[in-house]
């Protein structure tokens, strides 16, 4: 009853683990490769695992990759439900049986995810906040990430993911499976271990202005109320990161240097945060890296609609 998709590329020992973690937890494992050249595609077939190669002649997404893994699923036995898993993430041993079980008794829901945690979070302070931010709230959620266990009627029913977006798919797709009257769950269980390995600033503020880039794209199709999808990330990304920077140089410009000044209203900020997450390092750490981030949202903002504009393609935002 239940399938497998883990998308990758070049994921090498992180497949590896991946892919032997599903082993046990689901009757189906297919892997989506877009284009790897490690080898990753005959290190998965040695495993006995259902390989999709996608045509990298046409645009990719992490979004077409697994709807391409769900066409797989549907030939053959087809499975009820689809465990959904990044390439640089382990699945946790007992994971997919606590969520299968809690579909169950609750046939509204849709999608069911839980905890996942970096692996390394010591290794440097982006992989640290990483972990910080995948700490959701329990309960009735808005969306899930790439992680999850899901509903193939469900699935089904909205026609996958959106294949055009770049980033931000899953929250889009659950936006489309709440409006259809799915439910969409955050177990207090453990799910993953992720692999992030990001400890370049450039590697955080590509994954900012990726988040910028889906906050402009999700409010810009979901914004209208009552959804309101993404609208807070967005106002906050373009209030911190394009207009008050604009506003201080065009004061600075008319006031002269010493207008430069109210930059400093930036770190304040950062201490206002701080002192609301406790006043802990983690917390100033978190302040600094939220507060820096927003620089880089702005221009995924600005990207985004830029590109509407001029009607040019969005490319892929990776950091890695």
């Amino acid at each position: 009853m239940i399938g497998a998709i883990a998308i990758g590329r070049n994921e090498g020992d992180r497949l590896v683990r991946c892919l032997d973690s599903l082993r046990g937890q689901a009757g189906r494992i297919v892997y989506v490769d877009s284009g790897s050249t490690d080898g990753s595609v005959e290190m998965a077939r040695a495993r006995g695992v259902e390989v999709v190669e996608l045509d990298m002649t046409k645009p990719f997404t992490a979004a077409r990759a697994r709807n391409a893994g769900f066409d797989q699923l549907r030939q053959g036995e087809r499975p009820d439900f689809v465990q959904l898993v990044d390439g640089d993430c382990e699945v946790q041993p007992d994971w997919i049986g606590k969520a299968f079980a809690f579909f169950q008794d609750h046939p509204q829901v849709a999608v069911v995810c839980g905890r996942r945690r970096e692996r390394l979070p010591e290794a440097s302070v982006y992989n640290a906040q990483c972990d910080r931010e995948w700490n959701t709230p329990i309960g009735e959620a808005r969306a899930c990430g790439g992680d999850a266990l899901m509903r193939m009627a469900a699935l089904d029913q909205v026609g996958g993911y959106n294949p055009a977006l770049i980033a931000g798919e899953e929250p889009e797709m659950c936006v489309r499976l709440r409006q259809s009257g799915w439910k969409i769950w955050r177990l207090d269980a453990e799910m993953t271990l992720h692999d992030a390995a990001m400890t370049r600033f450039g590697q955080f503020w590509k994954r900012a202005r990726r988040a910028g880039h889906a906050y402009a794209e999700g409010a810009y199709m979901h914004g209208a109320a009552p959804e309101r999808h993404y609208v807070p990330q967005l106002k906050r990304a373009v209030i911190w990161g394009i207009a008050i920077p604009l506003a201080i140089v065009v004061f600075a410009l008319i006031a002269g240097p010493a207008g430069l000044v109210l930059f400093a209203i930036y770190p304040v900020q950062i201490a206002r945060l701080a002192r609301k997450g406790g006043n802990r390092a983690s917390a100033w750490q978190e302040a600094a890296l939220l507060t820096a981030a927003k620089f880089a949202e702005g221009l995924g903002v600005l990207e985004f609609h830029l590109r509407r504009l001029t009607g040019k393609r969005a490319g892929l935002i990776e950091y890695k």
